[in-house]
């Protein structure tokens, strides 16, 4: 990303990366919530955390990028090692804590940035607050991204900070989400809530999220976070106990993340919208997540594998009708 950085601020660096990364093929526009997208491949939450690079993404073709996971106060996540590569599954393995700089200094990125791509902001809880008190935190970073986001994503579902998956329960997420409308509806242009959810739930657990969905009048939700399965994986298991705790993604997610995208789907009769992430490293794997009920895809550890010029190999391969 340094690289990149530096790239971008040659003479003819942005027009470089724009002939090199940038997809070529029109009608790969999508329009939600009111948004053109121009492109339907964003970057997941996760990877820009503090909106450092966003200018320099969008010259890599992303339809949008989502920043975050930001919390109201900067936190140093957990402790180092907390990122793994499991190369024989193309994988990663994560457990970074939602470290970040603080909502406030992602805001102030966000004002400064020179491009227009569309931007997410996912947001969290600090680590140190009591799920008792968990709305008060997403309700600052609600406020402090309001005017510099065009959507938000409320991340329930990260297996690393401790507690915060109690929070998909279905009375303390029906109460957070509520009061976040609330606050939403209060506003002369209201965002787009969406809701970020594990791979990890139940049928019964997605029917709750659906009834939830409905009933709090969000405008779609984010499908999946990582898991904290290690079923099937190629990784010796020595190597994965030496690693230890945190979320799995990249190809090993990808069926599950399917799956639970094609259910959503079907029992909600497509009435909500999904941006699907879990395993999408090419144009069949995107492909995949659109004819199981997505509207979006997001990548992740598929950009890492694959590189910077993912965007434009998945949007050559896609066959999106209009």
């Amino acid at each position: 990303m340094r690289g990149l950085k530096v790239v971008n601020a040659l003479p003819f660096g942005k027009n470089l990366l724009d002939a090199c990364c940038r997809p070529k093929n029109t009608g790969l526009e999508r329009k939600l919530w009111g948004l053109t997208f121009a492109n339907p491949v964003g970057l997941a939450a996760g990877f820009d955390k503090d909106a450092r690079f966003i200018d320099e993404l969008s010259h890599l073709g992303f339809g949008f990028v989502e920043i975050g996971t930001v919390t109201p106060l900067p936190q140093p996540g957990n402790d180092q090692p907390r990122l793994f590569r499991l190369p024989e599954d193309e994988a990663l393995v994560n457990r970074m804590g939602f470290n970040n700089e603080g909502v406030r200094a992602a805001a102030k990125r966000l004002q400064k940035r020179r491009s227009n791509i569309i931007v997410g902001g996912n947001i969290g809880k600090n680590k140190l607050t009591p799920n008792e008190e968990a709305v008060s935190d997403y309700e600052k970073c609600f406020h402090a991204l309001f005017d510099v986001v065009d959507y938000f994503v409320v991340n329930v579902s990260s297996p690393n900070t401790p507690g915060l998956r109690a929070l998909q329960e279905k009375e303390p997420l029906k109460q957070l989400l509520h009061h976040l409308q609330m606050l939403n509806n209060q506003k002369q242009q209201p965002r787009p809530i969406l809701l970020k959810i594990a791979p990890d739930l139940t049928n019964e657990q997605l029917d709750d999220i659906i009834e939830i969905a409905r009933e709090t009048e969000l405008a779609g939700l984010v499908a999946t976070n990582t898991t904290i399965s290690r079923e099937g994986l190629q990784t010796p298991a020595a190597e994965l106990e030496k690693i230890g705790a945190g979320g799995l993604s990249g190809r090993p997610v990808r069926e599950r993340a399917t799956e639970v995208i094609r259910y959503i789907h079907r029992k909600s009769g497509g009435t909500i919208p999904i941006i699907a992430v879990g395993g999408i490293f090419t144009a069949a794997d995107a492909q995949e997540k659109l004819d199981a009920g997505a509207s979006l895809v997001q990548v992740y550890t598929g950009f890492i594998y694959e590189g910077p010029t993912i965007v434009k190999k998945i949007c050559q391969g896609l066959s999106i009708q209009p």
